[in-house]
């Protein structure tokens, strides 16, 4: 038999999983293998890189998948077990468990729509239901798989920074504008936060001397969005430093009157969410490695082309 889609892996991943121990990625693959009877002769198939088998790339997406709806959770580096909600779906859908099942989770919903929004309307992710990737152009289909990955990652790197505690992100946030190029020569930054900080976690000198300054607060919550009332404290604490430029950072979102407010006041207020902080994390490789590279080449026209 041909290696199923990534689909047909989500249920006897699940499957795998219904022990409810940690499993190791090695020890999901093989429990896989066997239940699917996968030949040793698809066992080698690989993808067109050449460096990883398509099947083994297939259950990893699936794992993937799986971990941003909320079925499984990763309690440490290669290592998955089945959450409750997992359970549950394992009990409700015993032939098949597949995207339009994950889609009833708010947190797979998310997921997908942080993919890239295509010139035509069509997301990458809904563009990938309707056609084969194999039937896209090469520069496409790279498109497509690296905008998945990264959508992915993102998702992972706020669970890390949630995990952590409130002063890594404010020492992360620093790191991170430092990455996007602000900072002067020396001292670039300085940590401002804990007991007695007056509502600022840090600040970030644009130039050598330090005259011009950006103060940075930044919220660790996971439960709620930042309000006005959290923009508002922050407003004054830039007032009592007689600063006029603020960055305030959250893992979570921020309402409708918070933006709005941000929008209206004197001090110039950039306000950057979830999304949009891992987003940056990725683009300026702060908390990410770059895992692979690929080059695609073309026919040289010039090589052709008549002197």
């Amino acid at each position: 038999m041909a290696v199923p889609d990534f689909q047909s892996f989500m249920r006897p991943v699940l499957d795998a999983h219904a022990d409810q121990k940690p499993h190791a990625v090695t020890e999901i693959r093989e429990a896989v293998v066997s239940a699917l009877a996968i030949t040793d002769e698809d066992r080698k198939v690989l993808l067109p890189s050449g460096r990883q088998p398509r099947y083994a790339n297939r259950i990893a997406w699936a794992i993937t998948h799986l971990a941003q709806a909320g079925l499984l959770r990763r309690p440490t580096r290669g290592v998955t077990e089945i959450t409750g909600r997992g359970q549950e779906v394992l009990s409700a859908h015993p032939e098949r468990v597949d995207i339009r099942i994950l889609k009833g989770f708010a947190e797979y919903v998310e997921f997908r729509t942080r993919a890239r929004v295509r010139s035509s309307g069509t997301t990458s992710e809904e563009q990938a239901e309707d056609s084969n990737v194999e039937t896209l152009a090469p520069r496409e289909a790279i498109e497509e798989f690296i905008e998945a990955a990264h959508s992915a990652v993102a998702a992972e790197l706020l669970g890390r920074v949630i995990s952590q505690p409130p002063e890594f992100l404010e020492h992360l946030v620093l790191r991170l504008l430092v990455a996007m190029g602000y900072g002067g020569l020396e001292r670039m930054t300085e940590h401002m936060g804990g007991p007695g900080d007056g509502g600022l976690d840090g600040l970030v000198r644009l130039d050598p001397l330090g005259l011009d300054v950006v103060y940075v607060q930044a919220k660790r919550y996971t439960d709620k969005p930042v309000g006005r009332p959290d923009i508002q404290a922050f407003v004054g604490a830039l007032h009592g430093v007689q600063a006029s430029r603020g960055i305030f950072i959250t893992t979570s979102r921020f309402s409708a009157d918070a933006r709005d407010y941000a929008d209206r006041v004197n001090a110039r207020l950039i306000l950057i969410d979830g999304p949009e902080l891992a987003r940056l994390m990725i683009a300026h490789s702060c908390g990410v490695v770059i895992e692979e590279t690929y080059v695609l080449k073309q026919v040289d026209e010039n090589f052709f082309s008549e002197e």
